[in-house]
């Protein structure tokens, strides 16, 4: 289990830290989430990569065998990393409270989502970082200490397949790896090493030089144009209640007879897409909630 106090020192830093974050306290806003892993070695290893570039915070998802002695002799320096890590049954519930979401993916998929490279998750990180924290700040201006700090996780999957599309689903985003085109697949272990020395070479940078902007970095060029909200004036909602919207209007299209809930397809992807590309807030998602209870009732 995590520290409370030491979340607590964490979010009165952020608090208190208006002008500019620590290196420390951007990468605390990460989470490593590890699903299905297969080998508990590869987990080890995973925290010894996360530890030597600064992250600190491991979810590991419905493992085929837990931590054992082999992960702790892998992890090295990063055996902390392995005693608070929290293991939970499904990836729904790891990622619950997280209002951003990234997944490492070698290869495109059928329905796809942008595609980023490591240094512009990075970047996409830090400045949703920034912005959701003042945000933050100025909802709870009497009370700093309060505050819930921004959460962002990165799925990385099983040694022997990844994730799956349905996984994959939930990310806003999916990270590549430039590798060899003829085979561009990393042990899960060297692509957290990777996309994790990307973020904290960004993160030392961002520390710095905060007001960056993303239109500095190379666009990515998807077939649809991606926005980054730059303002908000209400907190992102979080993935848990993306997926209540989703099964809502799932639900709600179901009893209208406008989708076959024997035959939904594509429908809940495609919907989960939306969702990501809109970058709902609080506010929206209370709009939205109370018509689709509205007409659920006619």
């Amino acid at each position: 289990m995590r520290n409370d106090s030491a979340s607590l020192l964490l979010n009165t830093s952020l608090a208190n830290s208006t002008a500019r974050h620590t290196v420390s306290d951007y990468l605390s806003c990460l989470q490593i989430v590890m699903v299905n892993t297969t080998l508990p070695a590869n987990i080890g290893s995973a925290a010894r990569a996360m530890h030597t570039m600064g992250l600190s915070r491991l979810t590991v998802v419905d493992p085929k065998l837990p931590i054992d002695e082999t992960s702790v002799s892998h992890a090295a320096g990063g055996s902390e990393l392995l005693t608070s890590a929290t293991i939970t049954p499904t990836l729904e519930s790891a990622i619950a409270d997280c209002q951003l979401v990234f997944a490492a993916s070698s290869r495109s998929r059928h329905m796809p989502r942008p595609v980023v490279t490591p240094t512009q998750a990075a970047k996409i990180m830090f400045d949703f970082i920034d912005k959701q924290t003042a945000l933050n700040l100025a909802n709870n201006s009497e009370s700093p200490q309060a505050i819930s700090k921004p959460n962002i996780a990165i799925l990385f999957g099983r040694e022997d397949r990844g994730l799956t599309n349905e996984e994959l689903a939930y990310a806003d985003y999916h990270i590549q790896i430039d590798a060899n085109p003829a085979y561009p697949v990393l042990n899960v272990a060297s692509a957290v090493q990777v996309i994790a020395s990307f973020i904290f070479a960004d993160a030392q940078t961002h520390a710095q030089n905060p007001d960056e902007s993303l239109d500095d970095v190379n666009p990515v060029q998807p077939i649809l144009d991606v926005h980054l909200r730059q303002q908000w004036d209400e907190p992102a909602i979080t993935q848990q209640q993306l997926q209540q919207l989703i099964q809502r209007t799932t639900d709600l299209m179901v009893q209208r007879g406008l989708a076959d809930s024997e035959h939904l397809k594509s429908l809940p992807a495609r919907l989960s897409r939306l969702g990501s590309r809109v970058q709902l807030d609080q506010k929206e998602y209370q709009l939205l909630s109370a018509l689709i209870a509205k007409l659920s009732k006619h």
